[in-house]
């Protein structure tokens, strides 16, 4: 039998169904209502790491800018470093060649007046042999043959020398010209020389020394005395350019550094290297540093390039 609702005269069949569908109809309704309220919160969170996702690159694209604005200052910095050491370098060549032009000067007046020199251009050494300037066992003093030469040295430095040097100096002033970049000298080293014998022991190295020593100074008094204007030749920066050094038996002339030698042939290479050298040194800066430099900034030149690379591609 069906039941009836008195009130409404309807079957209770039919009220419970309809209570049932808007139980559901209410809960579908709530559970959209929490998606639509997750899909808001999630929008507003996307919008939020959006926004700050756009300050950050914002903020990455400044300081990549900045990176790139110190590249360019320092890759502006190198350029103007590497075109500063080329004409460095430029000036290195010119110094060469003035120095050359010296060196052919000299032996050109000197074996004119019958003196045997050597010249080694690459080093800028005028080498006086045996024969024009020879020392005795153990003795720095000239003979009468080796002071007539260095007479005849100190006469073709005073008339060459004056030609590669800034300034001369006189009893009322001191005389300055400008030199183009590396030629003028700056320093003229009279450098004396022994051969081997006794450096095997403490005392004859010390004698060596002291030997070596002693011959370029008799040298450079010898040289002064015969032409004292050589004393007042100057470099720019008014110091004399005359100097003294000395090396012992330490730097040999090639080929006569063999201990084990016939007793002629050793006797022949310690007469050739109890010498004197004469080394001409230009007013320029070393060329092996600057090209180290140069090197070094290429290398840089190289590292600026990757992180500009790097940055642009970000």
């Amino acid at each position: 039998m069906l039941a009836f609702d008195d009130a409404a005269g309807r079957p209770a069949v039919e009220e419970e169904e309809e209570n049932y569908f808007v139980s559901m109809t209410d809960m579908m309704v709530g559970i959209l209502f929490i998606f639509i309220i997750m899909l808001m919160v999630f929008a507003l969170q996307f919008q939020k790491q959006t926004d700050e996702s756009e300050q950050q690159a914002d903020k990455s694209k400044v300081q990549i800018e900045e990176v790139l604005e110190k590249v360019r200052q320092v890759s502006e910095q190198l350029h103007s470093l590497r075109s500063e050491i080329n004409e460095e370098l430029e000036d290195l060549s010119q110094s060469q060649r003035e120095r050359t032009a010296l060196l052919n000067d000299l032996e050109r007046e000197l074996k004119a007046t019958g003196l045997d020199v050597q010249i080694d251009r690459e080093n800028g050494v005028l080498r006086l042999t045996e024969n024009a300037i020879r020392f005795a066992t153990d003795k720095s003093n000239l003979s009468a043959q080796a002071a007539d030469n260095v007479r005849k040295l100190a006469a073709v430095l005073a008339r060459v020398l004056p030609r590669y040097t800034s300034c001369v100096v006189s009893s009322s002033a001191t005389d300055c010209k400008q030199l183009a970049p590396g030629a003028a000298i700056d320093t003229v080293f009279i450098e004396g020389h022994t051969d081997r014998q006794g450096s095997e022991t403490a005392a004859g190295d010390s004698r060596n020394w002291q030997l070596s020593t002693e011959r370029a100074v008799e040298t450079y008094r010898t040289l002064t005395a015969f032409e004292p204007s050589l004393r007042a030749l100057r470099n720019p920066e008014k110091k004399e350019i005359l100097s003294v050094s000395g090396y012992s038996s330490t730097r040999p002339i090639p080929g006569t550094e063999m201990p084990a030698q016939a007793a002629e042939n050793a006797q022949q290479a310690w007469e050739k290297n109890r010498r004197i050298d004469m080394r001409f040194v230009m007013q320029v800066d070393p060329s092996d540093r600057l090209k180290d430099v140069l090197r070094l900034t290429d290398d840089m030149e190289g590292q600026i390039e990757k992180l500009q690379e790097a940055a642009t591609l970000r």
